[in-house]
């Protein structure tokens, strides 16, 4: 502060005397300041502390400018550049030159008002002048200091300018020289021949400028015919340059077109009348395969002044194009009105449209799709516009197979964002992806193009009947017959090329595509059928890669035909090998989808259904025997027990509510078959005698060993586990509960985050993500119940019995659940499940229920030796179930 106090009185005192000395004096005690200044700027971390700031400004900034142009005087260009450079460079010594620009470059950066002082005094058109011979005159450098120190001096006088040329009125000061109009044209003839270094710092100066362009700037330029010159010489270079260079230099001049606009349309319109748009069109179309993206700056930076040229014009585009019918219902023309960013420069669009046409260059043709997608996004008028004059998109599609494949990606991505942002439904445009989709020239611009077609498919419903009217669901069908019967002749041997890549990838998106058009549409799922093509359809569910699309397109077809469906899924079933777990998955989940509707129940049972499901069970003898063996040790025991689940469940559907079912089921000794079924899986003992009972420390209840069982504090053999998940799988279907899947939806939310991760992993690697990803051990306990304790659950509910048939397979199960070697857990396993036996007809409508159900005999027969031996510890909880179900007059004499 006392060093700035000091400054501020010596520079009153030089005030006070400027008056009254020589020029000379003048300079000399000035320059005799500005050290201390510059001094005090730097102790002060750049914090200027000077009343009469404005005054210095103006002082320092006129004696540079006299500096330059004593320098310049009576010299040849090439000497005033070498005479400008050893003015403004510090040698050793601070020299005055350096000094100046050194202040004036501090004091720029200061106020605005102190900037205009600056401009003022004359020092524009002087830095223009430097500008323009450090540019056109290269020198050699000498050293490397010599670099450094022009590299400082560049940095200085280019902000310097910068700062100027920002104002409007620094642009007009530029005016009282011709140096501006001499600096553009000379970027545009001299370009490889300049100073190289200094191209970028002329091009951010002239940039600068442009911006800043006034009234005045642009009659001064047009008088001199500027851009006229320019274009002129660029069409030259544009010969005999590389296309980077000659880039660099155009974007330079289409800154000054492109920016004088809203002022004027002088300039843009000497550009047009000189062939403007076809020199653009000559250098982007050259840049096409630039090694290493050399010339993208510019390129990138011409195509973006080109997109917004589009929207300069004196006139509105008046254009009336016919709607075609039918549309979305929320599309209304007449409220799609202009918000001002029109299209109204259809010579500046149609450069963007000849660059797609004949460049196939992947930067290029994106970039160019890029902008229309810009030019939709400023105004939804804005598509309408082209499509009804230049029809942009429309000729695109006839050559968009000759683009890059990621070109043809963008492309098509702007195609579908008509329908999902605009909610218009271009009929023509459609038609011609069609025809592109029937020829198939090539294969991946193909599968894009029916990718389109899918995503819009599933924005509306319309597009069901829009695309089977054109003709495009015969046509896929026609397609997929073709190549369901490739498969069928090359079933068990290997396809070499048809099968792999892209082919394979275009026959999965046909069949989304159909199933996607029959969802919800009865009358494609009509016209399906009538073409006869569901014993080809079928075909396609071996692949894993076709399976989801193909069961879909099946699902669809159940609501004419439910008898069809069922014989196609369980026969699939049925004929599916060991191996084959995740078709068996995937066939048992569309199944369960079906069975939803009580309409489907009917025909499951005539189509042998229940037995169907069944066979799966008994398949899988030994499937979770411990150790494992043969292909079952491969699939994994969480994969057979998902698979155990969803069969359980598959039948459990079946039987829900449908009084039919239910007696088929029990008439025909099915639950028998099932419990002989579950007890052959291998964790369940095959013998099934009952032992010596041991005197039991604790007595756990079956929801207590759930907990148990699954908690890895407290580890159980693995047997034991896949004998607690069955039982509960069977406690589930005693109450009904096991079809609605909440109990593997519980699974999953409950392990989370935890094994997100897990699963993720499985995708990437191609495995079937199935429900038990994490290991048993593992998850948690709470994940195995629907809530809280089942006994106190079921007894506070006084629910029914619905499924009396599953309580008799658990009893079945009950002397299997005894091994060698575990005879404590084994008899405190039985005795729980027991217990909750008992807990299960506890309530008297669960009483009413089971001894109307015919099952009585089924039951006692299963429990008569734990009856005839009262030391057996299933005596006493067992004889109590009779003695409930005693109490009900149903079948007293049975019972007896």
């Amino acid at each position: 502060t006392l060093l700035w106090e000091t400054l501020g009185r010596q520079f009153v005192e030089y005030e006070q005397v400027v008056p009254f000395l020589i020029p000379e004096e003048q300079q000399r005690r000035l320059l005799g300041f500005l050290p201390l200044f510059l001094k005090a700027w730097e102790q002060s971390a750049g914090v200027i502390i000077f009343p009469n700031i404005q005054l210095l400004a103006s002082e320092v900034s006129k004696l540079l400018t006299k500096e330059i142009k004593r320098t310049l005087s009576g010299k040849s260009a090439e000497e005033a550049r070498l005479a400008l450079e050893h003015l403004l460079q510090q040698k050793g010594e601070v020299e005055d030159g350096h000094l100046l620009l050194k202040s004036v470059y501090l004091l720029s950066q200061t106020d605005l008002k102190t900037l205009w002082n600056i401009i003022g005094s004359g020092l524009p058109a002087a830095l223009m002048q430097c500008l323009y011979l450090f540019f056109t005159f290269p020198l050699e450098k000498n050293s490397d200091d010599g670099e450094t120190n022009e590299d400082k001096t560049q940095e200085m006088l280019v902000k310097i300018m910068l700062n100027m040329y920002r104002e409007e009125q620094g642009v007009e000061e530029l005016l009282a020289a011709d140096k501006l109009q001499s600096l553009i044209i000379a970027t545009a003839s001299l370009w490889d021949q300049c100073s190289h270094s200094w191209k970028v710092p002329t091009g951010r100066v002239l940039r600068t400028i442009s911006k800043a362009q006034t009234k005045n700037s642009i009659l001064y330029l047009q008088a001199v015919d500027c851009i006229k010159i320019a274009i002129q010489n660029l069409f030259k270079l544009a010969d005999t340059l590389p296309a980077c260079d000659v880039c660099e230099a155009v974007s330079i001049v289409l800154c000054f077109v492109k920016d004088s606009y809203p002022v004027s349309s002088a300039l843009l319109t000497e550009f047009e009348n000189n062939d403007g748009y076809q020199l653009l069109l000559k250098i982007l179309l050259r840049c096409g395969g630039l090694q290493q993206k050399e010339g993208d700056p510019y390129v990138n930076e011409i195509l973006d002044m080109l997109t917004c040229l589009t929207t300069c014009g004196k006139t509105e585009l008046k254009v009336s194009g016919n709607i075609i019918h039918p549309q979305l219902p929320h599309f209304d023309f007449e409220q799609t009105r202009s918000s001002g960013m029109t299209v109204k420069n259809l010579q500046a669009f149609q450069v963007l449209q000849s660059i797609f046409l004949k460049s196939n260059d992947q930067d290029l043709c994106g970039t160019v799709l890029g902008a229309i997608g810009t030019i939709w996004a400023w105004d939804t008028v804005n598509f309408f516009l082209l499509e009804w004059t230049l029809q942009p998109i429309n000729q695109f599609i006839d050559i968009i197979h000759f683009k890059p494949h990621p070109v043809q990606v963008h492309f098509f991505k702007l195609v579908e964002s008509i329908v999902l942002d605009l909610s218009y439904i271009p009929h023509e445009i459609l038609k011609k992806v069609q025809y592109l989709v029937k020829e198939n020239a090539v294969p991946s611009c193909t599968l894009t193009a029916l990718q389109c077609l899918l995503s819009m498919t599933k924005k509306d419903l319309l597009f069901s009947d829009i695309f089977r009217d054109s003709g495009l669901l015969g046509l896929l069908l026609a397609l997929l017959r073709k190549q369901a019967k490739i498969l069928r002749k090359s079933a068990g041997t290997s396809l070499l090329g048809l099968e792999e890549g892209t082919e394979k990838e275009l026959n999965a998106v046909m069949l989304k595509m159909v199933a996607a058009l029959t969802v919800g549409s009865v009358r494609n799922a009509v016209v399906l059928k009538d073409y006869g093509m569901v014993p080809y359809i079928k075909i396609f569910l071996d692949d894993e890669c076709y399976r989801s699309a193909t069961l879909s397109i099946l699902e669809q077809l159940s609501v004419i035909n439910y008898e069809e469906y069922m014989s196609i899924v369980i026969g699939a079933l049925c004929s599916s090998t060991q191996g084959e777990l995740h078709l068996k998955l995937d066939l048992l989940k569309s199944l369960l989808r079906i069975l939803k509707s009580p309409k489907s129940h009917s025909a499951f049972r005539t189509c042998s259904g229940f037995n169907g499901l069944l066979s799966l069970l008994s398949d899988m003898e030994g499937a979770l025997q411990d150790p494992p063996s043969g292909l079952w040790a491969a699939a994994g025991q969480n994969c057979i027990l998902e698979l155990v689940f969803y069969t359980l469940q598959g039948i459990t559907a079946a039987l829900h509510l449908d009084p039919v079912n239910s007696n088929f089921f029990q008439r025909n000794g099915l639950f028998e078959k099932m419990a002989e079924d579950l007890g052959s899986l291998g964790c369940f003992c095959t013998q099934g005698n009952w032992y010596i009972p041991l005197s039991l420390e604790k007595r756990r209840t079956f929801a207590e060993f759930l907990d148990a069982a699954f908690s890895s504090s407290e580890p159980f053999p693995a047997w034991l586990k896949n004998c607690i998940w069955i039982l509960n799988f069977l406690d589930r279907m005693v109450k009904g509960t096991l079809h609605l899947e909440s109990y593997f939806k519980e699974i999953k939310a409950e392990m989370g985050e935890a094994s997100r991760d897990d699963q993720e992993e499985t995708h990437a690697q191609g495995e079937h993500p199935v429900a038990f990803k994490r290991p048993v051990s593992e998850l948690p306990a709470s994940a195995y119940r629907l809530s809280g304790n089942s006994e106190e659950t079921w007894e506070m509910r006084d629910c029914v019995l619905v499924h009396p048939g599953a309580v008799c397979v658990m009893v079945r199960l009950l002397p299997k659940l005894y091994k060698e070697g575990h005879s404590q857990i084994s008899q405190e396993i039985q005795c729980a499940v027991a217990d909750h036996i008992q807990s299960l007809v506890k309530s008297e409508k669960s009483r009413q229920v089971m001894c109307g159900s015919g099952l009585l005999s089924t039951l006692i027969t299963s429990c008569q030796d734990a009856f005839h031996n009262e030391n057996h510890p299933l005596h006493l909880p067992l004889t109590r179930v009779f003695e409930k179900l005693a109490s009900q007059s149903i079948d007293a004499d049975v019972l007896r």
